[in-house]
């Protein structure tokens, strides 16, 4: 859009004002970009309330001098949080439609978390925890009612397969040399994320059941599998078709410094045989659940699923980890999704368990 030629200005829909230590701060949530700037920044923005041209702004702030009202524009612009109608800025305000019934809500949580960086020094973050516990002691892992009235209840069965399956489910931070075996990763694959049968709904069409529940069977979560010690099956990354029960190939070859890095430098994972990358396709619950509180759902989705494979892979003898630290733009570029209608949310690994151990929480060293 332009008028005679010259280039117009919008502000960004994607924006939010906070006050922080003092500063106001700017921030368009969507491309990751926060100012801090004088409360008539503002007043500017207001201004920008549809497509208008520098000069109907130099107009309407005549006590300003024309040059600082140009730069505050230009800085502006860069920073995203003023759209230019000749296109210059980036595509997030196109791929954003579908999120318009969530944002900000939803919008400001999801991609403010996003590409957050973490340490993986093991040693310096046990003192500081053990600092901080001589401050601040560890909360509670439970609640209590003295006062209330007390049942006591019969212990569970523990005595069943399934049951020793729950009481055996541990995060794994180390594994052997040993190949996951593809007949494993198949049965982790179609019992957590594979179509188990389709259900007709009149004048809608057929939804997917799998063995995990979703908001409406609707199913967001996408799986893609990095697999780097699979015996038969080349390393690569894939994406598993939940309908067809087959993995596509994607890219071929995958190495574990590459593992280490799409999980934000956790290098204890490094040895795993392969990582499941989930994904949401947001548009499906958007389809239905136009509140922001669905963003909930899709969240908890993912932790159904995750759930269930480890409870599988605990099942079949294997090693199983899960970690929301994540390098989210660099697997979003890998996997060729755009980071605004498919985003990475979660992952879930597996590998071999080392003989002798019943249980491996933390290495000893790198």
């Amino acid at each position: 859009m332009s008028y005679s030629g010259k280039v117009l200005y919008r502000r960004s829909p994607h924006l939010v004002l906070y006050w922080q230590g003092g500063k106001l701060i700017f921030e368009n949530y969507v491309d990751r970009t926060r100012i801090t700037a004088a409360p008539i920044t503002f007043e500017i923005l207001r201004f920008f309330d549809r497509w208008r041209s520098d000069e109907s702004l130099l107009r309407h702030m005549r006590q300003f001098s024309r040059s600082s009202v140009r730069k505050a524009i230009s800085a502006l612009a860069r920073h995203s949080l003023l759209q230019r109608s000749d296109g210059s800025g980036s595509d997030s305000d196109r791929l954003m439609q579908t999120w318009e019934p969530w944002n900000p809500c939803a919008g400001f949580f999801h991609f403010s978390t996003k590409d957050v960086q973490y340490g993986h020094d093991l040693q310096a973050t046990r003192r500081w925890l053990r600092q901080r516990a001589k401050r601040h002691p560890i909360p509670s892992p439970v609640k209590r009612y003295p006062a209330a009235r007390q049942f006591e209840l019969p212990a569970a069965a523990t005595d069943s397969e399934f049951s020793q399956i729950l009481l055996n489910r541990r995060t794994w931070r180390q594994f052997s040399q040993r190949p996951v075996q593809l007949a494993q990763l198949a049965t982790l694959l179609e019992l957590t994320w594979g179509v188990q049968r389709w259900v007709k709904l009149p004048g809608l069409g057929s939804v997917a059941l799998k063995t995990s529940p979703s908001g409406g069977a609707l199913h967001p979560i996408e799986a893609y599998v990095l697999a780097l010690r699979v015996a038969g099956l080349p390393s690569g990354l894939y994406h598993y078709a939940a309908d067809s029960h087959r993995l596509e190939l994607l890219r071929r070859g995958a190495t574990r410094r590459q593992l280490v890095d799409y999980l934000a430098g956790q290098w204890w994972f490094g040895s795993a045989g392969a990582v499941i990358l989930m994904t949401a396709v947001f548009v499906r619950t958007q389809w239905k659940y136009e509140s922001p509180r669905a963003y909930r759902v899709v969240l908890t989705e993912a932790g159904h699923f995750c759930q269930t494979f480890c409870l599988t892979a605990s099942w079949l003898g294997l090693a199983p980890f899960c970690t929301l630290a994540l390098a989210d733009s660099r697997i979003e570029k890998d996997l060729g999704i755009d980071g605004v209608t498919e985003s990475v949310l979660y992952a879930a690994g597996v590998g071999t368990r080392p003989r002798g151990k019943d249980w491996s929480p933390w290495p000893e060293s790198k």
